[in-house]
This record gives C-alpha cells, sequence and structure tokens, in this order.
C-alpha cells in the first residue's frame, strides 16, 4: 500500500539525425521516456510517504548534444526538468527527488555495437571505458539512501568525465 522509494529506469534511444526525424520515432522515444516516468512517478508518490525519494535515470545525453540522438536528448532534458520541478513541488510531504545521469554503460545494448563505436566512445570518456551496470545503480542507490538525506532536485553524472570535457 506504499512505495518508500522509486527508481524509474526506462530508455529507449534511436539514432535519427534531424532530415530523418518522423512523428512515430518523436512520439515513441517521449512516451516511454517522459511520459511513462511521467505518470509512474505521479502513481507512486500519491502512496510514498514522508522521508520518501525518487530516483530517475536520465542520461548525459541531455546536455552534450550528440548528433543523430537530438529527441532522445531532449526527452532526457525533459527528466532532468521534472526532477526539478517535483524536488520543489514534494518537498513539503519530506519526498526527495533526483537524477543520476549516465554515460555511456557497459550493457548488452552497448555490446550489440561495434567495436569501433565502443572504442571511439571509450576516447571519449577521461577515466577511459564505460561505465558499469554496477557503477550506475550504486549511484541511485546512494541517491535513494539515507547518505544523501540533504540532496533533493540534483543531477548526478556518471560519465567517467564525459559530460565535463
Amino acid at each position: 500500500g506504499r512505495v518508500d522509494v522509486l527508481v524509474v529506469n526506462a530508455g529507449l534511444s534511436e539514432f535519427a539525425p534531424l532530415e530523418t526525424l518522423t512523428a512515430e520515432h518523436f512520439d515513441r522515444t517521449f512516451a516511454l521516456n517522459v511520459r511513462a516516468l511521467l505518470f509512474a512517478t505521479q502513481v507512486a508518490t500519491a502512496i510514498m510517504p514522508a522521508g520518501g525519494t525518487v530516483v530517475l535515470i536520465g542520461s548525459i545525453a541531455a546536455a552534450i548534444g550528440t548528433p543523430g540522438y537530438g529527441v532522445y536528448g531532449a526527452s532526457k532534458a525533459a527528466v532532468r526538468a521534472f526532477a526539478r520541478t517535483w524536488a520543489n513541488e514534494l518537498a513539503p510531504r519530506n519526498i526527495r527527488v533526483n537524477v543520476v545521469a549516465p554515460g555511456p554503460t557497459d550493457t548488452a545494448m552497448m555490446a550489440a555495437t561495434s567495436a569501433e563505436v565502443r572504442e571511439q566512445l571509450n576516447r571519449l570518456i577521461p577515466l577511459g571505458r564505460m561505465a558499469r551496470v554496477e557503477e550506475v545503480a550504486a549511484a541511485a542507490l546512494f541517491l535513494a539512501s539515507d547518505q544523501s538525506s540533504f540532496i533533493t532536485g540534483a543531477e548526478l553524472p556518471v560519465d567517467g568525465g564525459m559530460a565535463q570535457v
């Protein structure tokens, strides 16, 4: 009957340069990355007690402007905007809202890309490698825990320094 911690980790990322964008691509991306996140958060926070926390999984794509991924980046920028707004809206109920913003992460989806693409990404990351899933999860766990009890409306990049370069 209640939710103490909500982590929303849903995302769709498809390559589509401006000249090839379609309404279907836009709608599909925003339906999952923004609309689903909004309504999942709305339902969960309605039954969340004081002291609860929401962790949204965004992306550094919201800040870096990756060619061919404008719709994806815009959808993740919406996640950042929601977190900042909801942090203010839910603060009177002592509910915190934050974002974990991963960079390239070594997942099955990433493994499906070419070795050349992965090497190219690794060269863009100051720490020289992609994030491990466990590292992204650890950041979400930190933001969901009492160790971050005075953090709300923040975005924590987990990107090996990529967005700061």
